[in-house]
């Protein structure tokens, strides 16, 4: 997983399992950001995975993955990590049946004590000698985790606890001593037992959350039958090359990206681009690896593998999304960072209170033990005192604050690669639903992008199969949709082509070039009053023609006007619904294109677009999109083209049609696989639905602490219950995310 940067700098992702709350993402940067040679980590509670960067002339990564398994936390090999997972899954649940069968009689033996009112002196013995196996044993890890974290200058979740059960283990100590003390040692066991519970339950419950960049790897074939040597041969798909012909039978996956140079068939590109209809494909169209081929025999030439395949490329970028943060995300950040520090002094601060001024806060006991059956106002001042010192140690872990953002993102970005909509960065989903204004490029995003000749117009005795002969020879050397139109119609009617020379294309304008010496231009009204040369002849049609939504390309031999030719590129299918779906929703549509007014002006009314600017030429696209962010504020742009580029770099959020050009992909924040403009409408939404998440994830995980925080210092809170409500308290952000699944887009 490893990518050069420089000569000297590496960039890994490690997978890290054992992290249980922000605090731990904190002792992972803090331990290896002061190994020498680190240059930057970021590290990712949701993924449980850390990126670093690193001068691997100073440092070597056996020394990086040493150090994060010396803090307590276990890095897995990439190769193995599913299988390395389900044996730690199966280890924490061997720990938590260890556990619960030395807390059944812990809680056995209190209720004994308590209901009973047994008094047998060994008992005492007896709870502090299971406390002590339940958190040394099945909590080992806990407390070395913890002790790691004090070490390398941090505080986690596990310092908490680790506090709060040894305290409570001291307690059964002095109490067999004799001293004048409750036995809070069967306590510790206890909480031990809910903590690993909570983890448990956490750790299925993310496992939930992350179902779809795991259904999207699976997703892959396991093996690919190829042709070798006329016969056919079935190998591991790790072992296919570029190049190899593939044999693909009807309901087989397709095993990697390529090219079918036999056969004929319909492929189910759903998985890929979240669109149900099967796509027709024949000889010299590209196919997409984990489609299924739903009809014909293939074969199919190899010609993207492993990392380079499309894929890949969206597995890697749901994942770069769910690794990244959004700006709400910083402000929890800073929050968590100074978040055990600050509980472990409202601890000490506690039991103090209750040491020196338990007189006065006894009458709030005395309140209490109406209504809350363990409240106990006879206790010593030292018994009450731990009581609600650990009380606030328990309650007060962060987990669901570091959970509350990575968790809802997973999720969101997950839902939107099943239904073909990539986010490149976390960002893009906290801005896309505060966008203003959308801006669509016409030709290829809101239309087909497959124009066709309609209108062909001769002049000075130039017949139309010479007009085409011009044109399409000209246009050769052009790659632009209203090119390729008359290319396929010259080819249609058999008409030859002459390579043209100095060939010269002209942004957003039209081209020149020479066929048999004499000088060529195709181009659009703006050229052709630029070069001077006459063509109000066929004013009244060119009118005509535009207000029909046709584009108009006039064409001359040699400075003279020889005729005109009129293209037509239809509205993609459901624009019309998706951008009427938008105009409800509250925002200012608008279309940029390079056409001329009139006929950008009836594919606007077509689409039920109000805001059209017309004859922008590309390198003013940024320009505009700047202009329309002053107006706006925050603006979307959504295109397909090369030139669309640095539009959508100028964007807040720029959307790229899937179906495009590969540097408008680059170039944007949000990627369409399928090209539907509805999918616009369903990343928004998404976006929405995410977003709204994440605030109520962080809103129940502050509202829980500062509700619990002030009950624990009261005395009113049990230490159990309260790491029964914090274990839950992680549970719950952890579901609430899972739920995003439900919600209708």
């Amino acid at each position: 997983m490893a990518e050069n940067k420089t000569n000297k700098t590496e960039k890994v992702t490690l997978p890290v399992k054992g992290m249980t709350c922000a605090s731990c993402v904190f002792t992972i940067e803090n331990a290896v950001s002061n190994l020498p040679g680190v240059a930057k980590i970021g590290v990712n509670l949701a993924l449980e995975n850390a990126t670093i960067e690193y001068d691997k002339n100073i440092t070597n990564l056996d020394k990086i993955k040493a150090t994060i398994k010396d803090i307590g936390y276990e890095v897995i090999e990439e190769k193995g990590r599913e299988d390395e997972t389900k044996l730690l899954w199966q280890k924490a649940k061997t720990r938590l049946i260890i556990i619960w069968a030395i807390t059944i009689p812990i809680i056995i033996l209190m209720l004994l004590h308590m209901l009973f009112m047994v008094h047998i002196h060994f008992i005492d013995y007896l709870i502090l000698g299971l406390g002590i196996v339940a958190v040394f044993i099945p909590g080992f890890n806990t407390l070395k985790a913890g002790f790691n974290s004090i070490r390398y200058g941090a505080a986690s979740m596990d310092v908490l606890i680790g506090i709060g059960t040894i305290t409570s283990l001291v307690t059964g100590l002095l109490k067999i001593l004799n001293f004048s003390i409750e036995n809070y040692a069967g306590i510790a066991g206890m909480i031990m037992a809910f903590h690993l519970t909570g983890r448990y339950i956490e750790a299925m419950s993310k496992g939930r959350a992350s179902q779809a960049i795991q259904r999207l790897i699976h997703l892959g074939a396991k093996t690919v039958r190829i042709l070798s040597n006329n016969e056919e041969k079935e190998i591991p798909i790790e072992e296919i090359k570029i190049g190899d012909v593939m044999v693909i039978k009807p309901g087989e996956k397709v095993p990697t990206d390529g090219e079918i140079i036999f056969g004929a068939s319909s492929i189910d590109e759903s998985m890929v681009t979240g669109e149900s209809i099967p796509v027709n494909k024949k000889v010299g169209n590209d196919v997409i690896g984990a489609t299924i081929n739903q009809q014909g025999l293939l074969h199919v030439k190899a010609t993207k593998i492993g990392k380079d395949t499309f894929l890949s490329q969206i597995i890697k970028l749901v994942e770069e999304c769910q690794g990244s943060k959004i700006p709400i995300q910083e402000f929890a950040d800073k929050i968590t960072a100074r978040f055990v520090p600050v509980v472990i002094a409202i601890a000490i601060i506690t039991f103090f209170s209750w040491l020196f001024l338990s007189q006065y806060l006894r009458t709030i006991l005395v309140w209490g033990n109406n209504y809350l059956p363990w409240v106990n106002y006879t206790l010593s001042p030292i018994s009450l005192a731990i009581f609600a010192a650990v009380a606030v140690l328990v309650i007060a872990c962060p987990c669901a604050l570091g959970l509350a953002t990575p968790t809802a993102l997973m999720v969101g970005s997950g839902i939107g690669a099943e239904r073909g909509i990539l986010f490149r960065s976390a960002e893009a989903i906290q801005t896309l639903r505060q966008v203003k204004a959308i801006v669509f490029d016409k030709t290829g995003t809101l239309t087909q992008g497959k124009p066709e000749v309609t209108d062909i117009m001769t002049t000075n005795n130039f017949s139309e199969m010479q007009l085409l002969e011009l044109a399409s020879s000209l246009e050769s050397g052009s790659e632009h949709p209203l090119a390729l139109a008359i290319i396929v119609l010259a080819k249609a009617k058999q008409i030859r082509t002459i390579n043209p020379t100095d060939f010269q294309a002209l942004s957003g304008k039209g081209i020149i070039g020479k066929l048999n010496e004499k000088e060529v231009i195709i181009g659009n009204k703006i050229l052709f009053n630029e070069l001077n040369i006459n063509y109000s002849q066929l004013n009244d049609q060119i009118s005509k023609w535009e207000s029909e939504a046709k584009t108009v390309m006039l064409i001359s031999r040699g400075g003279i006007l020889v005729g005109a030719i009129a293209v037509a590129d239809a509205l993609k299918e459901g624009s019309k619904s998706a951008l009427a779906e938008l105009k409800n929703m509250g925002l200012n549509l608008i279309m940029l294109t390079g056409d001329n007014p009139k006929t950008a002006n009836a594919i606007g009314i077509k689409a039920g677009i109000d805001k059209i600017i017309a004859s922008v030429l590309p390198a003013d696209k940024q320009k505009v999109i700047e202009n329309l962010q002053k107006e706006y504020g925050l603006v979307a742009m959504v295109g397909d083209g090369i030139n669309d580029a640095p539009a959508l770099k100028q964007a807040n959020v720029g959307i790229a049609i899937g179906t495009g050009t590969d540097v408008a992909i680059e170039a944007s924040d949000v990627t369409l696989v399928s090209g539907n403009i509805n999918g616009v409408v369903t990343a928004i939404k998404l976006s929405s639905a995410t977003f709204k998440k994440i605030k109520q994830n962080l809103f129940w995980a502050f509202f829980y602490n500062v509700i619990a925080i002030p009950l624990a210092m009261l005395g009113l809170l049990h230490p159990i219950i309260a790491e029964i409500a914090m274990a839950a308290s992680s549970v719950n952000v952890v579901s609430n995310s899972v739920r995003l699944k439900r919600q209708k887009l």
